[in-house]
């Protein structure tokens, strides 16, 4: 008997990061990571697990909002949903009266992430294999078919991502089995959280090296001069060869993969990131004063949405050797088209859930494949970094065949929480996703969602109050 989608349930998941400063930036200043949750039931035991990230509060309209998108599930055949992904995106899409509070952009737009991953996950699972993997083995006409291309055919056309696909079709198997043994690229940010001690920042920075990392992030934006007294700190570790592993020699810092970045001796690269804090020509004059740190690029210097701002700031930066980044916050595949044809970034940095799920991110792997653009995935947040990995080994097996410019963010904080976690080897890199059951990595353990759901769990109900009053003590 076919399986058919009977139902779904929310669950507003809140944890604590304010306490620590974890995540606090110059935008962002009060973070408690969460996870707006979803799981997706059917006629069989077969189920799917969705999320998206919001930073607290909010959580409780997102999941609303997921309910909303998700009713127009129930009573579908999961093998019809599966057959046309693309289409069935497009379903989800599609309600006027949802579409009206959107059209494809906040709350509307990432509860559907959380859904459409859902699905994603359920698919894969299905198939006994992680996410990844169900893309990777698809042919090239079945991975189009399951991409969402309306409003993006002036940038690339289904004809032409599908010729992409075949061009990289014959390789796939040697990047995959390069890619397990290796592992992939990432970077840092967990170092260079604003609410952090300089001590907290040199001690984590170390530690950092020591586990392999050569790509470090830095927040930057509400004080200059603090911005290059602890960018200083950072570079003054990464750049001298008595803190690297045993071992371990200094990469090239014009090699192959480096060239370009601002590598220092040692052959690590700085990043900073601003979380949209300024205006255009504020932008400009505040990361040309910070020239001296030599970051490979700003993140996030203007808002979200202006195109032709962060085009400006990416030309005036230009001389100064430092490039533009954005993309966490990019609403949807058509800012991102526009950013790449107004030649506004160099690296593109897609978001797992801001996004509106698996269907929209592969459009915009295949737009910065044709543009030639670099991707380097968001995953600071709960669940994000268990998400990403599946989408940047996705680009780099079966979409733009590199990962040596690509580096994928690492935040080491809440992983516990999830039941197939994302893990880091000895070189800083990624290790691939590779249990049978573990679909798209995000399904989380019931304990944690009954110890952290709002307002109710454990946790709250009997542990914050006295958490935050010590905090409050020692300060």
């Amino acid at each position: 008997m076919a399986a058919k989608i009977t139902g779904y349930e929310t669950h507003d998941v809140r944890f604590p990061t304010s306490l620590t400063g974890d995540g606090t930036d110059a935008m962002n200043t009060d973070c408690d990571y969460s996870s707006a949750y979803v799981t997706l039931t059917t006629s069989t035991d077969l189920v799917g697990h969705g999320m998206t990230f919001t930073i607290g509060r909010g959580n409780d309209i997102v999941c609303s909002a997921i309910k909303e998108v998700a009713n127009k599930l129930v009573g579908k055949d999961v093998e019809e949903l599966f057959a046309n992904m693309g289409a069935t995106w497009d379903y989800l899409c599609s309600d006027p009266q949802l579409r009206w509070i959107g059209p494809e952009k906040g709350v509307i737009h990432i509860a559907l992430g959380a859904v459409n991953n859902a699905l994603w996950d359920m698919y894969a699972r299905s198939r006994k294999k992680p996410l990844w993997k169900l893309i990777v083995d698809m042919t090239p006409e079945e991975l189009v078919r399951s991409t969402a291309f309306r409003y993006i055919s002036d940038a690339i056309t289904k004809e032409e991502a599908l010729a992409m696909l075949k061009a990289k079709e014959a390789t796939k198997a040697e990047r995959e089995a390069r890619v397990r043994e290796v592992g992939y690229p990432a970077y840092v940010t967990s170092a260079g959280w604003l609410g952090y001690s300089d001590e907290k920042v040199a001690r984590l920075t170390k530690e950092a090296v020591q586990a392999g990392f050569n790509h470090f992030k830095m927040k930057v934006g509400a004080d200059g001069d603090s911005d290059l007294r602890r960018g200083k700190i950072i570079r003054s570790i990464i750049d001298d060869p008595q803190y690297l592993p045993a071992g371990h020699t200094p990469r090239d810092p014009n090699g192959p993969a480096l060239i370009g970045k601002n590598a220092g001796p040692t052959g690590s690269v700085l990043m900073i990131d601003a979380n949209q804090v300024w205006d255009v020509p504020q932008a400009i004059d505040y990361v040309a004063s910070l020239e001296e740190i030599k970051p490979w690029f700003i993140e996030e210097p203007t808002a979200p949405d202006d195109i032709l701002g962060h085009a400006a700031i990416r030309k005036a930066l230009k001389p100064h050797g430092i490039g533009v980044a954005t993309g966490e916050h990019a609403h949807n595949r058509m800012v991102f088209k526009q950013l790449l044809q107004a030649e506004a970034i160099d690296v593109c940095q897609i978001d797992s859930c801001r996004l509106a799920g698996v269907s929209e991110v592969l459009s915009v792997l295949l737009m910065a494949a044709k543009f030639g653009v670099t991707v380097c995935p968001h995953a600071g947040g709960v669940g994000l970094c268990e998400y990403v990995i599946h989408l940047s080994l996705i680009d780099y097996i079966a979409v733009s065949g590199s990962m040596e410019r690509n580096v994928l963010e690492f935040v080491d904080h809440l992983h516990e929480h999830f039941l197939y976690p994302c893990s880091i080897n000895k070189n800083g890199r990624y290790n691939v996703p590779g249990d049978a059951n573990e679909g798209y990595s995000i399904e989380m353990h019931k304990s944690s969602i009954a110890r952290y759901e709002w307002p109710r769990g454990s946790y709250w109900v009997q542990e914050h109050a006295a958490a935050k009053a010590a905090k409050t003590a020692s300060h």
